[in-house]
C-alpha cells in the first residue's frame, strides 16, 4: 500500500488545517476583544454601555473552561484591557515600565478569570462570577505595594445608567451590578439558543438567567432617590486655581520655581478678578497637588510668594508642597495658609504611588530603567485623615492617586467633611488619557458619598462636581484658569458610606463560597480518584507476587 500523500489529499488537507486553526484561535481572539471592548468603555470616550457586553463576550469564552485554559484566556482579557489603559505610565519612561505594570495587573484579571470559569459550573453561576470578579478588583486594590485600584469597572460608570449604585454600595456594588448584567446577558442568551436547539427551556433556569439582568437594572432605578445634590448645609463659593505648568513630562519639576509662581500668578489674578467685580469673591480658594515643589517652611522666597498671593485674595488657600525634612522621608502635603496666620494645618498624602513617589525594590528595578533614580529620596505616607476647616466649610482632602482607593474619600466624609477636594498633579503624563480617568473617579466619589468634588490640577483637566456627578466647569489642558463655583455643602451620609467596606466583604464572601463550593467537592473527588487508583495498583501487585 502506497503512503505517499497524493496532491489531491494535500489541496483538501490545508483549508481543513485551515479551519482547525482558526477554532482554536475563536476564544483567545474573544478574550482579547472583551479586554479591549472593557478599554473602550473607559473616559474620554461616553462607551460606558460596553462593559455588559464585554463580560457576556467573555462569559461565552469562559464558560465551562478548564482552569488552565481559563487562566491564559484571563491574561489575554487582560491585557486586553489594561495595556491600552495604562499606556500613561509609559509617557515619559518608556514600554517597560507600562508593559511591566499592564502584565502584573494582568495577572489579578487571569486569576479572577480562572475563579469565573471554576463557578460556571454552578447554578446561578452569573451571581457567582460577578463576586469573583470582585474578588480580584479587592486583590489588587491592595497588592502588591498597597495596590493599585485603577481600571476598577466602577470607575468607567460615571456617566452611566448604573452610576446611583454608588450611593448605595459604593464602587464595589457599582461594578458588581454591571458585571452581573453583562453574565446575565449571556446566560439569558445561551438558554434561548438552547431552547432553539431543543426546545428545552427549564423555567427555574430561564428566570434566573432573566433575573441576572432584570435585578441590576430595577436596583439602579430604585437607588435614584438617593442621588441628591440639595443644599443641606447652605453653599460655599469656591475658587480652583490651574497654573500650568512650564513644560510636559518628567522633568517640569526642574523648574519648580516656575511652577509655583504660575500658580501665584493665577491667584493673583483672580484677586484682581475680584476687585473689578468680574467674579464672585471665593469662602477659599484650592490650589493643586505640586504647585510648590519648593518647601515653604525652609525655603523663604517660596513662603513669600504663597504669602503674598493669599494675602491678595483673602481667603484661606489650600497650597499642595512637597516638604523636605532633615531627615527622614519626604511629604507630599497639603498646607493651609491663613491670610492673616500663614500656615496652620497641613495633610500629608497617606497612599504614596509606588515606582512614583518611592521606589520598592529600588536596586532590581534599577536594572530595567535607570529612570528610577530620578526619584532621588523616597515619598512617606500620612497617617491622619485630612479635613480642613475653611472658613466654616469642612473640606475633605484626597490627594491625586488616592482618589483611586475607596477608604480615602470615604475617611474625610466620616470625619465630617462637607466638601470632598481632590488636588492633582497630572503634567507628568503629558496629554494621555490618564486625567480623564481620575477625573471620572473623582465624579464616581461624588455621587459615592453625596458631596461636591472640586479638582484643582497643576496643568488640567481642573473641574467642579456637583453631588450627582455632573461636572458644572472645567478647564482645558496645559491652560493657566481659575474656575470660581457656587457648590452645595452636605453633611448627611449614604448608604455606601455608612457601611464602608462590608459591601465589598459581602460580595468577597459570595465568591469565595462560590468557589469553595465548585473546589472542595473537586478536591475531594480527586483524592478519592487517587486512593482507588492506589488500591488497584495494590492488588495488581499482590496479583503478580501470587500468580
Amino acid at each position: 500500500m502506497s503512503t505517499t500523500m497524493t496532491s489531491a489529499d494535500t489541496t483538501q488537507a490545508a483549508p481543513a488545517a485551515g479551519r482547525s486553526l482558526l477554532r482554536r484561535l475563536v476564544r483567545p481572539g474573544a478574550a482579547a476583544l472583551s479586554g479591549v471592548l472593557l478599554f473602550l468603555s473607559f473616559p474620554p470616550r461616553p462607551l460606558w454601555w460596553l462593559v455588559p457586553f464585554a463580560f457576556a463576550l467573555l462569559g461565552w469564552t469562559l464558560y465551562g473552561r478548564r482552569l488552565r485554559p481559563a487562566l491564559g484566556l484571563g491574561f489575554l482579557t487582560g491585557l486586553g484591557f489594561l495595556l491600552p489603559l495604562l499606556v500613561w505610565t509609559g509617557e515619559e519612561v518608556g514600554p517597560i515600565p507600562w508593559i511591566a505594570l499592564a502584565a502584573a495587573e494582568a495577572f489579578f484579571v487571569a486569576l479572577a478569570c480562572m475563579g469565573i470559569a471554576a463557578v460556571t459550573r454552578l447554578p446561578g453561576w452569573p451571581v457567582w462570577a460577578a463576586a469573583v470578579w470582585i474578588l480580584g478588583e479587592a486583590a489588587r486594590a491592595r497588592v502588591p505595594f498597597g495596590g493599585f485600584p485603577w481600571g476598577k469597572i466602577a470607575f468607567g460608570q460615571a456617566d452611566g445608567f448604573f452610576l446611583p449604585l454608588a450611593a448605595l454600595g459604593g464602587t464595589p456594588l457599582l461594578g458588581f451590578a454591571v458585571v452581573l448584567c453583562g453574565f446575565g446577558l449571556y446566560e439569558t442568551a445561551r438558554r434561548v439558543r438552547r431552547y432553539r436547539r431543543t426546545g428545552e427551556l427549564p423555567r427555574r433556569a430561564a428566570a434566573a438567567a432573566l433575573l441576572t439582568v432584570l435585578v441590576p437594572v430595577t436596583a439602579a432605578l430604585a437607588a435614584l432617590p438617593l442621588v441628591d445634590d440639595s443644599a443641606e448645609d447652605g453653599t460655599a463659593t469656591v475658587a480652583a486655581i490651574q497654573g500650568n505648568v512650564p513644560r510636559l513630562g518628567l522633568d517640569f519639576n526642574d523648574q519648580r520655581r516656575a511652577v509655583l509662581d504660575n500658580h501665584a500668578r493665577r491667584t493673583l489674578q483672580l484677586a484682581a478678578d475680584v476687585k473689578a467685580g468680574k467674579v464672585a469673591k471665593p469662602d477659599f480658594v484650592l490650589w493643586p497637588e505640586n504647585s510648590s515643589d519648593l518647601d515653604p517652611y525652609r525655603n523663604p522666597d517660596a513662603r513669600i510668594v504663597i504669602n503674598d498671593a493669599v494675602k491678595a485674595i483673602g481667603v484661606p488657600t489650600v497650597v499642595g508642597a512637597v516638604v523636605t525634612p532633615e531627615t527622614g522621608k519626604l511629604r507630599n502635603t497639603l498646607i493651609e495658609w491663613d491670610p492673616a496666620r500663614g500656615p496652620v494645618d497641613t495633610y500629608d498624602k497617606r497612599h504614596v504611588q509606588p515606582f512614583g513617589e518611592y521606589i520598592p525594590m529600588r536596586p532590581f528595578v534599577r536594572l530595567f530603567s535607570s529612570d528610577v533614580d530620578r526619584v532621588r529620596r523616597d515619598f512617606g505616607p500620612g497617617h491622619r485623615v485630612g479635613v480642613f476647616d475653611l472658613a466654616g466649610t469642612k473640606v475633605g482632602m484626597v490627594t491625586c492617586f488616592e482618589a483611586a482607593f475607596d477608604d480615602a474619600a470615604r475617611a474625610t466624609v466620616t470625619h465630617g467633611a462637607q466638601l470632598i477636594s481632590v488636588p492633582s498633579n497630572n503634567a507628568t503624563f503629558g496629554r494621555t488619557e490618564m486625567t480623564y480617568q481620575q477625573l471620572a473617579m473623582s465624579r464616581v466619589r461624588a455621587v459615592e458619598h453625596g458631596r461636591s468634588v472640586v479638582v484643582p490640577v497643576t496643568s488640567g483637566v481642573s473641574a467642579v462636581i456637583m453631588p450627582d456627578g455632573k461636572i458644572v466647569q472645567r478647564t482645558r489642558m496645559f491652560t493657566p484658569d481659575a474656575l470660581v463655583a457656587k457648590v452645595p455643602l452636605r453633611s448627611s451620609l449614604t448608604p455606601a458610606t455608612r457601611m464602608g467596606t462590608w459591601p465589598e466583604r459581602a460580595l468577597v464572601l459570595v465568591a469565595l463560597g462560590g468557589l469553595g463550593w465548585v473546589l472542595v467537592p473537586a478536591v475531594r473527588a480527586r483524592r478519592a480518584r487517587k486512593a482507588a487508583q492506589g488500591t488497584a495498583d495494590a492488588g495488581q501487585g499482590r496479583a503478580h507476587a501470587n500468580p
